[in-house]
């Protein structure tokens, strides 16, 4: 592969890294709301506990900030594969670079210590642009089944992860690079959600609507 081409492409991770590291539930928490949202609920600062702190205005808008990183780090992947004049596996192959990128910043984001948000939001707004539109709605489906079954929102995300890496061999099969990435991405927000599987499984997990367990 080109020197220019491997150049730019981990620019385009560096760039999405970055993005995903902006830790918009502190931001809004602290500016908008004067609290901080990691002393709320689990701490997390992430959109479900966006909502637990700052209520539904406070919550969509801490998803909206969190999927725009996503949407924008793959916009932005694209325009850097288009300046090598990237064909469309090295395109693909941009794009999960930088999904990979942002969901790490977000989960690693540097200015918390390393420390951040579960990736869901992050995730959702990078695969609207590297798996496309169809894929995207999938996966937002089995997301939404999950929660209105289960009301577990921590068990649709999880799902939803899990079905990423079978998204990405159907629609990337052969190209192992972008396949491989994008499974590490998914399988680093399983492991975001590690606090929430061991509840799920010791049942004291917290559903939609219930009251918060001790």
């Amino acid at each position: 592969m080109d020197v220019n081409v491997i150049l730019l492409c981990a620019g385009a991770f560096v760039l999405a890294f970055l993005l995903g590291s902006i830790p918009w539930g502190v931001i809004v928490s602290n500016g908008v709301f004067h609290k901080d949202i990691r002393s709320v609920g689990s701490g997390n600062i992430g959109t479900t506990n966006a909502f637990r702190a700052m209520g539904k205005v406070g919550g969509c808008l801490v998803f909206l900030l969190d999927f725009g990183k996503g949407l924008l780090s793959g916009f932005l992947a694209g325009q850097l594969a288009g300046l090598v004049g990237a064909d469309d596996l090295v395109r693909q192959a941009f794009l999960c670079t930088a999904m990979a990128g942002c969901v790490w910043g977000h989960v690693f984001s540097p200015w918390l210590k390393f420390k951040g948000g579960k990736g869901i939001a992050v995730a959702i707004g990078c695969l609207f642009v590297t798996f496309g539109v169809g894929p995207s709605i999938l996966e937002l489906a089995l997301f939404a089944a999950i929660v209105l079954i289960t009301r577990y929102v921590s068990l649709g995300s999880i799902m939803a992860a899990l079905l990423c890496p079978f998204l990405a061999f159907y629609l990337f099969w052969g190209e192992w690079y972008s396949i491989a990435i994008t499974t590490a991405a998914a399988l680093t927000i399983v492991w975001a959600h590690r606090g929430n599987i061991n509840r799920l499984v010791a049942g004291t997990e917290n559903r939609v609507g219930a009251k918060k367990k001790e």
